[in-house]
């Protein structure tokens, strides 16, 4: 049970505004993400962390949670100074600089996947690794959206978008010295990464549910179809990587997959809550303190404007969460330096007491702080840097 008291009294004395990690409903997360794995080795998305601790936390407690997805060349930089390995790089790297410091790790032992999905990135990495006299193993991203009755349903993301431009560029890599394919990634996005059941938005949610049904069985049939073509090639990928949190219990069924990504799970950001297939522990949120009360049931915080990425909306905005039958005001949102907040509980706040919020998104949370106060059994056991505390900066 998780109320106001408990957070309130965990973390008494702590300076306000602080971030947070509920190591307990951490674990309860990754123990429900496992289970809906079937079985599946699961990678852990780092972006969605953006902690190495925690990062090493995951991957101790379960042996079905093996290897890191990352996002940047910099920060595979930084997990290899902090002794991780088997690490995927979600997306293309072409800076030169990074490229020949990852090629550099490679030779030296370490287990780092290079992500393509053309034949400029072939050739541009090809130069890298015969520059530094290594081979390179890589992993090719093919376009996991869906076109349905004329409308793009899912992400751009890779230009791989059909059976042949996926061969192409696995030929090319097939006949390089200097490269290997390691893996096969497709990421559906419009299913892991698309809520189906905001509040008051019945037909929205009705139209999602419905394409979501139709692409999950398409994208299972263009997977295994991939993985097959590219079998009949004589080349045999160490890895077929598929999902993200909010398709895990789908992608997790295909038996061309071999490995699943998760990432968001572990938190529970707030937009988690929108799913209508899965539910989540919120474990991971912020505190800000209250330092004005400009009505009776008006409480202003100091901060606050914590604002996820993507399309605007207010469901990009972090939302208060304890104590409960607390509400931001439409008018003015979380602000830069004061986020006022309406009030109707029976809880009896005063000035310096905190409000707890959860980040819309989960990793980005901690861009703002420069460490977590990790909680369990109700009081702070331990503080750990997130990736900015570590001084790392490069998306």
């Amino acid at each position: 049970m998780r109320d106001y008291r408990y957070y309130q009294s965990a973390f008494a004395g702590v300076p306000m505004p602080f971030a947070f990690v509920d190591l307990d409903l951490l674990e309860e997360n990754a123990q429900q993400i496992r289970l809906q794995s079937n079985g599946k080795q699961i990678r852990i998305a780092s972006k969605s962390i953006r902690s190495v601790d925690i990062l090493k936390h995951l991957l101790q407690l379960d042996e079905c949670f093996t290897g890191i997805m990352c996002y940047s060349g910099p920060e595979v930089l930084h997990l290899c100074a902090q002794d991780l390995d088997q690490l995927l790089v979600g997306y293309p790297i072409w800076e030169k600089s990074w490229l020949m410091a990852i090629a550099s790790e490679v030779k030296n032992g370490r287990m780092i996947t290079l992500m393509i999905d053309s034949p400029s990135h072939v050739d541009h990495v090809e130069q890298i690794a015969k520059q530094a006299g290594v081979c390179l193993p890589v992993c090719i991203d093919a376009d996991m959206s869906s076109d349905v009755w004329g409308f793009h349903f899912g992400v751009w993301r890779s230009s791989i978008r059909s059976l042949e431009g996926a061969l192409d560029v696995v030929r090319r890599v097939g006949a390089s010295d200097h490269l290997y394919l390691d893996g096969i990634m497709g990421y559906e996005a419009q299913i892991a990464g698309v809520g189906d059941r905001y509040p008051h938005q019945f037909l929205k949610n009705t139209v999602v549910r419905l394409l979501k049904q139709h692409s999950v069985k398409e994208v299972a049939e263009r997977r295994a179809m991939l993985v097959g073509a590219i079998k009949d090639l004589g080349i045999a990928p160490r890895f077929v990587n598929g999902g993200g949190t909010g398709s895990l219990h789908l992608t997790g069924r295909e038996e061309a997959v071999t490995e699943v990504t998760a990432g968001s799970g572990f938190y529970s950001p707030a937009l988690f809550d929108y799913y209508q297939d899965f539910r989540f522990h919120p474990a991971a949120g912020f505190a800000l303190e209250i330092v004005r009360q400009p009505t009776a049931n008006i409480y202003t915080c100091a901060g606050g404007g914590y604002i996820a990425s993507g399309s605007p909306g207010k469901d990009r905005l972090p939302i208060p969460y304890l104590p409960e039958k607390i509400k931001l005001l439409p008018n003015e949102g979380a602000g830069e330096v004061q986020t006022p907040i309406r009030y109707r509980g029976t809880e009896k706040l005063s000035l310096g007491d905190p409000i707890f919020f959860r980040h819309a998104k989960a990793g980005e949370l901690c861009e703002r702080f420069s460490r977590l106060y990790c909680v369990s059994g109700g009081k702070v056991v331990r503080e750990v840097n997130t990736y900015r505390g570590d001084g790392l900066c490069s998306l």
